[in-house]
């Protein structure tokens, strides 16, 4: 699979405006059959490719872009609406989460861009950047309640770390 785009949790590809991108591989460690929404819309978890976000089976440096969107939740119910909507989080979440970002920057090209979405409900957008040990590069808040946040990484030249050649510094 040659796709320049990696969806590491795309889940119901929600945030999609096309859902069938074939530049992107589409992964979930899990799927769920249709079902019907609160509002109506149909549901459903039909990755490309069943694989945990903890342990990506692509080779280093793959995908230009990554996309990571994982679980919020921890307190939930592991068969309530939420969690079959948006998957849950396990106990030890903040392994979880650092091992995903540190499997999504592994398999990013040098200079590739990671997008991380977070929902801040039960675990600040702080905390989650303090457990994954990394600043993004610039950030943005959406949604009604202003929780949810998109973060932008880029990997740099070394195993993860920023581009730190001198002509890349202020």
């Amino acid at each position: 699979m040659d796709k320049p785009i990696l969806d590491a949790t795309c889940g119901g590809r929600m945030m999609w405006f096309d859902k069938h991108n074939p530049d992107c591989l589409f992964v979930d460690k899990r799927t769920v059959p249709e079902m019907h929404l609160c509002d109506g819309r149909a549901f459903s978890v039909e990755p490309d490719l069943i694989a945990d976000f903890t342990d990506l089976p692509f080779c280093d440096d793959t995908f230009y872009l990554a996309v990571f969107d994982p679980p919020h939740l921890k307190d939930i119910g592991e068969n309530a609406y939420m969690a079959i909507k948006y998957g849950r989080l396990p106990g030890g979440w903040q392994d979880v989460i650092r091992g995903g970002f540190a499997e999504c920057m592994r398999v990013l090209k040098p200079h590739g861009t990671l997008i991380f979405k977070w929902n801040e409900t039960q675990i600040s957008t702080k905390e989650i950047i303090e457990t994954i040990g990394q600043e993004p590069l610039f950030g943005h808040k959406s949604g009604k309640s202003m929780k949810t946040n998109w973060l932008v990484f880029m990997k740099g030249e070394h195993d993860g770390d920023r581009d730190t050649r001198p002509d890349a510094r202020d």
